[in-house]
C-alpha cells in the first residue's frame, strides 16, 4: 500500500517538531523536507550561545542521522521554488519536481528590514540565522561602536551578541517610548534601562533611523530629530515578517499585512495545504514564540493521523535572560485600575520591579511583569492559568511570604494535574509526576527523554525539578540535590571532594568530577568554592567568576560604566591622616564619595585604567580592599563602645577590628555582614547582621542570621554571655557550616529558614559540636585567616594581571570616552543619558 506523501517546505525549530510528532505517532506516512539554509534544523532561541563558544553542531535539534534513521528525505540548500496545486506538484531549486498528497508551510519568518536609504552598506546586518551570525563575528573582529535597531526581544539579544564579541560601545535605538513595548509597561521599562545603562549599554528612545551614512560603509546613523550617531556597524533586529511569498505566488489566501491564513486545524485556503510556525496567521495574529509554533506542529499531526485537535490560540506569557537581566510578562500584563487592582514593587538600587494584577475582588491573579528578578515566574504563570484562589495578601506572592513559608494555596503541590508546565512541549504536572512514578525517571536527563519538558526555550527547568523532587519526596525516596547536569553532586558533596583532591582551578574540577563544557549554573559556584577553600588570589587560575559578582575587575560596575572603590575600615576607625588621602585621592581622581552604613567611604566615578593607580596609592597610605565586589565580609559596623560612651560595657570597637580583620577576604555562598554593639542599646544595629554582636554585663551575646535587604529578618541568639575567645570560636563554626553547607548565593538567613530544626539545631551544631566538626572547622578557617593576602595589592604589583584594567586595549591609558558626569550638591553624578543633539 503507498503511503501518504507530505511535502514540508521548511526545515526549523517548527519544521523539525512536525516531523518528531508526526513519526512519534505513525509511519503510514513518506516525508520529505525541504530546507533554504545548508544546515539541519537547530535551535534559534539560544542562538546568541553561538558567541559563547557554542558551534551549530551544538546548536544542532537533531544528529547528522536522525532523518534517515526515521525514513525522512532531507534536501539541504534546495528550496521550493514553485507550486503547482491543481496537479499537487511541487519544484524544486534543484530543476527537479515532486508529488504531494499533503504540503506544510514552515517557512517561518525573515527579518523585518525597515526601507532606510543606505541600509544596503557594508557593516549593516540582520540577526537571524548562524549565517548572519557568522558575517557580524567576522565584521566585529574590526569595529569598536555597534548599534542595534529594535529595543524588542530579537533587539536586545542582538545587543548581548556585540557585547559578547567585545564591541567596545554598543547602542541600542528604539522607535517607540520604551523597551520591550509588547511585554513591559513604563515603569518597567525604565528599570529594565537603567539596568542595561548599567552594563554601558547606551539607550535611545523615541527614535526614527532616515538614513545610514557613508561612503559605501556605514559611519553614522541619520536620526528624524536632525541628530546622528557615529557606528562601525549596525544590527538590525526590529522584528519579523511571516515568509509567505511561496504561498501567495500559488493562490492560498494570505493575509492583508502577510501571513498564511490558517483554521484552528492549521489548514490554508486549501484543503490539502496547511502552514505552522511564525509563517502562519490565525484568528489575525502571527505568533512569534516557539512555544505556539510547537503547538501548532502538535495540532497537525494530530490531526493527519486522524485525530481531533484544535489550534485555539496560545498563551504569550514569556520569561527570559536577557544580557543576564530577567524579564518575564504573563497573563493580562497590562490591565489596569479601575479594571483590576495593582501591585508593585520596586527596588532602584537592586534593580528589581514587580508588578502583579489581581482581579477587584482579590480572588485571583490576572498577570503581571517581573524585571531583575524572575524566580516566582513559573509559579505565578501557573497561578493565573490555573485560577488558582489567592492568599490572604497577595503581595506575598512578590513580597514573599509574612511567616517565611510558602503562601497559602500558591504551593507547586496545589497544581492540578492538569497544569500545563512546560508549554513549547504541551507537558503537564500529571506527565512529569507520572514520569517519575511509572516510567523511574530519577534525574532531569530522564524526564527531558521521556516527556521532552524542558527541551525547548528551558523556561521551566526549575518547576520540573521541583514536581521531579516533590514526587520523591512522596514516594518516600532520598532526594539528592545535584548542582546541574554537568556535576551529579551536591554543593556540598563538590566542595569536599575539591578539598580532599586539592583542585584549585575549574577546568581541573570539571575534568575530574564533571562533563561536557560547563554552564552558567556550575561555573561560578566552583569558582566559589574554590575561592572559599584555598583563599587564592581571586584572579589567578581563571576562578575570576566567582559567585556571579564583579570580582572580575574587583571593584564594583557603577551605573553608566564607571567603578566603585572601597578600601577596608575596620570597625569603621579611621585615623585623621587616613580621612586625608582618602579625601585627596577622591580629589584627584574626581570620585563621587560618600559614607556608608557600614562605616567605609565609598568612592564612585572610577574609570577603568585608573583603578590599579588609585589603589596604588591607597595601598601605600596603608589602606587594604574592602572587598565590597566579593561575595564575603563586606563590613562589621561598631559604636564607640566604652572607650567614649558612658552607656558602653566593652571595647566594641577594638573587637570590631579584630573581628573584621580576622574574616577578611573570606569567600562564602553570599555576602555576609556583622556587627559589635557595646550595650544593649545596640547603635551598631548588630541584630540585623548575619552575625551580630552584643555587650552584656559578663560578656558578649552571639546573634546569627539576620539580614536587611529586600526581606529583612532579625538575627536570633546563639549564645549568651561569652568571653571573647569563646564567642570568635563560635563564629568560627557558624561560619565554616555555612560555608560547606549553604546553597550558591544563599544569604544566612534562608539558609537558616530552610534548615530543618532551625536555630535549636544550629545552636546544637556550633555550640555542642553535634556532628563532631568543630575542630575541623576551627583548623580550616585558621588556614583560610593565614592565607589571606591583600588583592588588590597583589594585583598592582602583578603585570599580568595589571594590563586587564584598560578599557581599550591597543590604547591603555585611554578612558572610556562614553562615560559622562554632571554636577550634583558639590559633587558629580553620571550623566543620565539624553537623546539630544548632544548624541
Amino acid at each position: 500500500m503507498k503511503k501518504t506523501q507530505i511535502i514540508v517546505i521548511g526545515n526549523g525549530m517548527v519544521g523539525y517538531k512536525f516531523c518528531e510528532k508526526l513519526k512519534s505517532k505513525s509511519e503510514s506516512f513518506n516525508l520529505i523536507v525541504f530546507g533554504e539554509e545548508c544546515r539541519r534544523a537547530y535551535d534559534r532561541v539560544h542562538l546568541s550561545e553561538y558567541f559563547n563558544g557554542k558551534t551549530a553542531e551544538d546548536l544542532s535539534l537533531s544528529t547528522a542521522t536522525w532523518y534517515e534513521e526515521q525514513n525522512i528525505t532531507l534536501f539541504l540548500s534546495n528550496p521550493i521554488t514553485k507550486i503547482d496545486r491543481d496537479f499537487k506538484m511541487v519544484y524544486a531549486a534543484d530543476g527537479l519536481s515532486y508529488s504531494y498528497d499533503y504540503l506544510v508551510f514552515a517557512t517561518g519568518s525573515a527579518a523585518f528590514v525597515p526601507t532606510i536609504p543606505g541600509v544596503e552598506k557594508d557593516g549593516v546586518f540582520v540577526y537571524r540565522t548562524i549565517e548572519d551570525l557568522e558575517l557580524i563575528s567576522e565584521f566585529a573582529k574590526k569595529a569598536k561602536t555597534g548599534a542595534v535597531i529594535g529595543g524588542g526581544l530579537l533587539g536586545l539579544e542582538a545587543a548581548k551578541a556585540l557585547i559578547d564579541l567585545g564591541i567596545e560601545q554598543t547602542h541600542i535605538i528604539e522607535f517607540a517610548p520604551r523597551l520591550m513595548p509588547r511585554q513591559i509597561d513604563v515603569a518597567g521599562s525604565e528599570m529594565l534601562k537603567s539596568k542595561l545603562a548599567d552594563l554601558g549599554l547606551k539607550i535611545h528612545l523615541n527614535k526614527n533611523t532616515t538614513s545610514i551614512v557613508g561612503d559605501g560603509k556605514i559611519a553614522a546613523m541619520q536620526f528624524s530629530d536632525d541628530t546622528n550617531l557615529e557606528v562601525d556597524m549596525l544590527v538590525i533586529s526590529a522584528g519579523i515578517k511571516p515568509r509567505d511569498e511561496l504561498a501567495k505566488a500559488c493562490g492560498i489566501e494570505v493575509g492583508q499585512r502577510g501571513g498564511i491564513l490558517v483554521n484552528e486545524k492549521m489548514q490554508t485556503s486549501d484543503p490539502s495545504v496547511f502552514a505552522i510556525g511564525e509563517c502562519a496567521l490565525y484568528d489575525g495574529m502571527i505568533y512569534g514564540l516557539i512555544a505556539p509554533g510547537y503547538e501548532m506542529a502538535e495540532v497537525l499531526a494530530a490531526n493527519l493521523c486522524e485525530g481531533d485537535k484544535e489550534f485555539t490560540g496560545f498563551d504569550m506569557s514569556t520569561k527570559l535572560k536577557l544580557i543576564g537581566i530577567d524579564v518575564a510578562s504573563f497573563g493580562d500584563n497590562f490591565i489596569d485600575e479601575p479594571d483590576c487592582r495593582t501591585i508593585i514593587f520596586e527596588n532602584k538600587h537592586k534593580g528589581i520591579y514587580s508588578r502583579i494584577n489581581v482581579s477587584n475582588d482579590g480572588q485571583y491573579l490576572l498577570g503581571g511583569i517581573l524585571i531583575g528578578d524572575a524566580t516566582a515566574y513559573n509559579m505565578l504563570l501557573q497561578t493565573v492559568n490555573n485560577k488558582i484562589v489567592l492568599p490572604e495578601n497577595p503581595e506575598e506572592l512578590i513580597f514573599g511570604s509574612r511567616s517565611g513559608g510558602e503562601s497559602d494555596g500558591a504551593g507547586i503541590t496545589s497544581l492540578p494535574d492538569s497544569a500545563l508546565i512546560c508549554s513549547c512541549e504541551g507537558v503537564s504536572k500529571g506527565d512529569i509526576c507520572s514520569a517519575v512514578t511509572d516510567q523511574n525517571c530519577e534525574n532531569l536527563d530522564d524526564i527531558k527523554k521521556c516527556t521532552k519538558a524542558g527541551t525547548g526555550c528551558g523556561g521551566c527547568i526549575p518547576m520540573v525539578k521541583d514536581l521531579m523532587v516533590h514526587t520523591f519526596k512522596s514516594q518516600g525516596k532520598y532526594v539528592k540535590n545535584v548542582i546541574c547536569e554537568h556535576f551529579n553532586y551536591s554543593r556540598q558533596e563538590l566542595f569536599d571532594l575539591i578539598h580532599i583532591h586539592e583542585l584549585k582551578s575549574y577546568d581541573e574540577v570539571l575534568n575530574e568530577f564533571g562533563k561536557n563544557d560547563g554552564c552558567e549554573v556550575c561555573k561560578p559556584l566552583v569558582a566559589s568554592l574554590l575561592a572559599s577553600l584555598w583563599n587564592e588570589m581571586i584572579l589567578k587560575k581563571g576562578n575570576d567568576v566567582a559567585q556571579d559578582s564583579n570580582d572580575r575587575f574587583l571593584a564594583n560596575i557603577q551605573k553608566g560604566g564607571s567603578y566603585s572603590v572601597v578600601p577596608r575600615v575596620p570597625g569603621g576607625e579611621i585615623t585623621p591622616d587616613k580621612l586625608i588621602i582618602i579625601g585627596e585621592v577622591a580629589k584627584k581622581y574626581n570620585l563621587y564619595t560618600k559614607i556608608t552604613g557600614g562605616q567605609r567611604i565609598d568612592m564612585f566615578g572610577a574609570h577603568l585604567n585608573d583603578l590599579p593607580i588609585i589603589w596604588e596609592e591607597l595601598i601605600a597610605a596603608g589602606f587594604e580592599s574592602g572587598h565590597a565586589y566579593g561575595k564575603g565580609l563586606r563590613t562589621v559596623k561598631s559604636c564607640v563602645g566604652s572607650t567614649w560612651c558612658r552607656f558602653g560595657l566593652h571595647d566594641s570597637v577594638s573587637y570590631a577590628i579584630r573581628i573584621e580583620e580576622r574574616y577578611r577576604g573570606i569567600r562564602a555562598p553570599h555576602k555576609f555582614k556583622s556587627a559589635v554593639s557595646g550595650c544593649i542599646r545596640e547603635c551598631a544595629e548588630a541584630q540585623s547582621k548575619d552575625f551580630g554582636i552584643i555587650a552584656t554585663e559578663k560578656g558578649w551575646n552571639l546573634y546569627v542570621c539576620g539580614n536587611g535587604g529586600s526581606k529583612p529578618q532579625h538575627a536570633l541568639l546563639l549564645a549568651t554571655d561569652l568571653d571573647s575567645e569563646t564567642c570568635i570560636k563560635y563564629i568560627d563554626r557558624f561560619l565554616m557550616f555555612y560555608i560547606r553547607t549553604a546553597d550558591p548565593l544563599t544569604r544566612t538567613a534562608t539558609w537558616l529558614n530552610k534548615m530543618e530544626g532551625g536555630i535549636d539545631y544550629l545552636r546544637n551544631v556550633v555550640i555542642n559540636d553535634s556532628l563532631g566538626m568543630a575542630e575541623q572547622w576551627e583548623q580550616e578557617i585558621e588556614n583560610l585567616i593565614s592565607s589571606y593576602k591583600c588583592e588588590w595589592k597583589e594585583a598592582v604589583e602583578n603585570p599580568a594581571i595589571r594590563k586587564r584594567f584598560s578599557h581599550f586595549v591597543n590604547a591603555p591609558e585611554e578612558k572610556d570616552p562614553t562615560i559622562e558626569f554632571v554636577d550634583m550638591r558639590g559633587q558629580k553624578r553620571v550623566a543620565e543619558w539624553k537623546t539630544s543633539n548632544q548624541i
